[in-house]
């Protein structure tokens, strides 16, 4: 997908109705795009977190993004940086845990000719790369020491010097970081810097986790299996079970799981029993011992095992292994729905 420009000011984020599946599907959320990225703004959550973008977006402050791995935290930084009055300047990013330590601060910072072996050539660092524009650092707090120093300093405004060089370097950047981990935490461990951490942090914005949306998951879905196929759907049941799940790799797991639907099931209908087992058997297991409350196993529940048995041409030990419960557990709920004893199938 391109990328996004144009300084939009005035624009405001439109609220989008959830997708339900089935043949009552509501009309499917516009997708925006962020600097290559779509996004799916659906729920309250994310309605007024982009609002927030959109103010934070009109400073040059520097600003800090926080959330679990996956929720969407470097879309939200891409945000700022289209919705910013520099955003048809550079945009820049930067994994800080990809690379080894000794490599971050020439990355950051850039080389002179001849600082280290294999440095043939002058190369100029990420900050000038971004310079007048956007620099994003993804898990920041993953920074070595060292280079959390340096990197302190030139936040400050500091000039700094490339590896090896005798010139000072003076740049004009916007820092955006984000982090998955509890900087706090960090600082008290010595892995941090507090300091670093308050010039980081004048502005900060937290990227609620995928369970703390879930009016966003019906439309994140019918996105992603749109990209598998246009004709298909979820249906109201798959969306309830996906919606159940606590979703712990939050949209990068959503991804994965609407992936795998789409590839192993047939047909231009999605249920509950098309997901992966891992989600549909750990519910029924919850629903099982009693800890799921308001969990309906006279709807979704029985239409899985139906739908499973149906897969399975009624083999209830194949069955039972899809749904991940026991044959025991799967004939007592067989009896409970038809109201007679069922005979297995060898």
């Amino acid at each position: 997908m391109t990328a996004v420009g144009g300084i939009e000011t005035n624009k405001k984020v439109p609220a989008i109705a959830c997708a339900r599946g089935g043949e009552n599907q509501e009309q499917a959320p516009q997708p925006q795009s962020y600097l290559g990225l779509s996004a799916i703004i659906a729920s309250q959550p994310m309605q007024k977190l982009m609002q927030l973008v959109i103010k934070v977006a009109q400073t040059n402050a520097t600003v800090l993004i926080t959330g679990e791995s996956g929720s969407g935290k470097e879309l939200v930084a891409r945000a700022i940086h289209h919705y910013s009055l520099r955003c048809t300047k550079p945009w820049v990013d930067l994994n800080c845990g990809a690379l080894p330590e000794h490599l971050i601060e020439s990355e950051l910072f850039g080389y002179e000719k001849g600082a280290f072996s294999g440095a043939d050539s002058l190369k100029p660092g990420l900050f000038e790369a971004a310079t007048t524009g956007t620099l994003f650092l993804d898990e920041i707090g993953e920074l070595d020491i060292k280079t959390q120093v340096k990197l302190l300093r030139v936040l400050d405004g500091v000039p700094y010097y490339r590896l090896g060089g005798t010139k000072k370097v003076t740049v004009d950047v916007r820092v955006v970081a984000a982090t998955n981990v509890e900087l706090e935490d960090a600082i008290q461990a010595g892995r941090f810097r507090e300091d670093l951490f308050h010039r980081l942090s004048p502005l900060q914005i937290y990227v609620p986790a995928l369970r703390e949306r879930l009016e966003d998951i019906g439309p994140l879905a019918g996105f992603f299996l749109q990209q598998h196929d246009p004709r298909r759907h979820f249906t109201t049941g798959a969306i309830e079970v996906l919606q159940r799940h606590s979703w712990p790799g939050n949209v990068r797991e959503l991804r994965n799981v609407v992936t795998r639907a789409a590839v192993y099931s047939s047909g231009d209908e999605i249920g509950p029993a098309d997901l992966p087992r891992e989600i549909v058997g750990k519910q029924m297991r919850t629903s099982n011992s009693g800890d799921a409350a308001g969990y309906s196993l006279d709807g979704l529940e029985q239409h899985t095992i139906f739908k499973v048995l149906e897969q399975t041409g009624g083999h209830q030990q194949k069955a039972a292994e899809i749904l991940g419960i026991s044959r025991r557990t799967l004939i007592r709920k067989l009896k409970l729905y038809r109201g007679v004893p069922c005979q297995s199938v060898a």
